[in-house]
């Protein structure tokens, strides 16, 4: 192409593709001759399109690949091992809680807000290890369990600080897991599931929730403040009418790693790290307190998974280093098989919006996964506390876009991008502060602040 004014540029183009009209050429044409001098070659318009496009491509990945901010360290309020880290709808603002007790409450901006340190009757404080904790929103209440193989129900208050209710007691084996549901259209039906270092997995399925957890005696006070203390075997024997119990052993003593009750197929879903049993589905069947089980055996076990309701699929965080996608109906081998992890992969998580994977590997190195191509498209190291051993807990807060790491008793956070579709892409992260050009080659180069 040599030399073209506007006009021979509006004819060639139309006469050649055989589309389009003069005036959107023309429109072309003053875009590519950002100088106004009215005349464009072959390099001036192939440099246009080119960079089009790769702006293109560029708006495309950053619709589907997380653009993340640098790691923040929340201030270290927590000197024992982190268990749990949550939200907490009301008031909107994220818990956390330490083996030894003490709960942390941030707000939205991750300021914090106030400590609470947790105690019991039981227990002395240097004595007291908790294991895991979940909301309960439906009933403005936690729910913590104890190496003592109790559950507390409590409120979270500013007066009195953790103030228990009820306080469940006689466990068969100590609960390290807990997940809780319940129904958005009826907060009486709930849901908390449990799993223990015996390979039990427990449910306690509500059904007046917001009325009463569990019965109290006859004799009890009406006071909120006293503690209604239940034995486990009164839930078993069905003595409280306003919940039951659902429950398997099919773990053969195995920890319970993580269990979740998942609405949507009606199923109680849990993992251990051994090879036979590895994954448990629990199916229930209305109006029966019988369960259909379905297993998945996997070499060498898996940490943690996650599913996916819309995709209908499981992701497992294997000890062999892999992520393995599962079929809820199809036990015989997985759907697909995620490798490149160079050590145990300890969590998973998806990012529903997205179509992603989020794995976390012993080594701490993050993978975000594309989940249609089965490929890596992001891996992230070399930001995260340095600690030889470390335990770690995982929670994705996607709709604030926000991934929650801990390290022991730090806390981490990844925070995504904003991206509103309408920003220019840019070559650099920080400020341009000198362009040099080479006219032997050609070639701008340029220095950042």
């Amino acid at each position: 192409m040599t030399m073209m004014t506007r006009e021979e540029f509006m004819d060639k183009m139309s006469e050649t593709l055989k589309q389009g009209t003069k005036e959107e050429y023309g429109e072309l044409f003053d875009k590519i001759d950002l100088i106004r001098d009215g005349l464009i070659d072959w390099d001036k318009f192939t440099s246009f399109m080119l960079l089009e496009l790769y702006e293109k491509d560029e708006r495309a990945k950053r619709l589907v690949i997380p653009q993340w901010k640098e790691l923040r360290l929340l201030p270290p309020i927590h000197k024992d091992v982190l268990q749990s880290v949550t939200i907490l709808k009301s008031p909107a603002s994220y818990l956390t809680v330490s083996r030894n007790g003490l709960i942390g409450l941030w707000g939205d901006s991750l300021k914090l807000q106030r400590t609470l340190q947790i105690t019991t009757e039981v227990a002395k404080p240097k004595d007291l290890w908790v294991t895991s904790l979940v909301t309960l929103p439906n009933v403005n209440k936690v729910a913590v369990a104890f190496t003592s193989k109790e559950i507390h129900f409590a409120e979270l208050n500013s007066k009195q600080g953790f103030s228990c209710q009820y306080r469940l007691q006689g466990l068969e084996g100590t609960v390290i897991c807990m997940d809780y549901w319940y129904d958005p259209h009826d907060g009486n039906d709930a849901v908390l599931t449990m799993g223990d270092v015996c390979g039990q997995v427990q449910a306690i399925v509500f059904n007046t929730a917001q009325i009463s957890l569990f019965e109290r005696p006859s004799n009890s006070s009406e006071n909120e403040n006293v503690t209604t203390v239940i034995n486990w075997k009164e839930l078993v024997s069905g003595y409280h009418k306003c919940c039951c119990i659902l429950g398997h052993k099919l773990h053969d003593k195995q920890w319970v790693r993580q269990v979740t009750y998942n609405s949507s197929l009606d199923v109680f879903m849990s993992v251990s790290t051994s090879s036979t049993n590895t994954l448990v589905l629990a199916w229930r069947e209305r109006l029966s307190p019988h369960l259909t089980i379905t297993t998945f055996h996997i070499a060498q076990g898996v940490n943690a998974f996650d599913f996916h309701a819309r995709l209908n699929m499981i992701a497992t965080a294997g000890n062999d280093r892999r992520v393995y996608l599962w079929n809820p109906y199809v036990t015989s081998k997985p759907t697909g098989i995620l490798e490149g992890h160079s050590d145990s992969v300890i969590a998973t998580r998806f990012i529903t919006q997205r179509k992603l994977l989020l794995s976390f590997a012993k080594d701490k190195v993050l993978r975000i996964w594309d989940i249609h191509h089965q490929l890596c498209i992001q891996r992230i190291s070399g930001s995260f506390p340095k600690s030889l051993d470390f335990h770690s807990t995982l929670y994705c807060d996607e709709s604030h876009g926000r991934l929650f790491i801990s390290f022991n008793n730090q806390l981490t956070v990844l925070e995504m991008e904003e991206d509103s579709g309408k920003s220019r892409v840019t070559s650099h992260r920080k400020a341009v502060t000198c362009i040099l050009y080479n006219s032997v080659f050609k070639q701008v180069k340029d220095k950042k602040r």
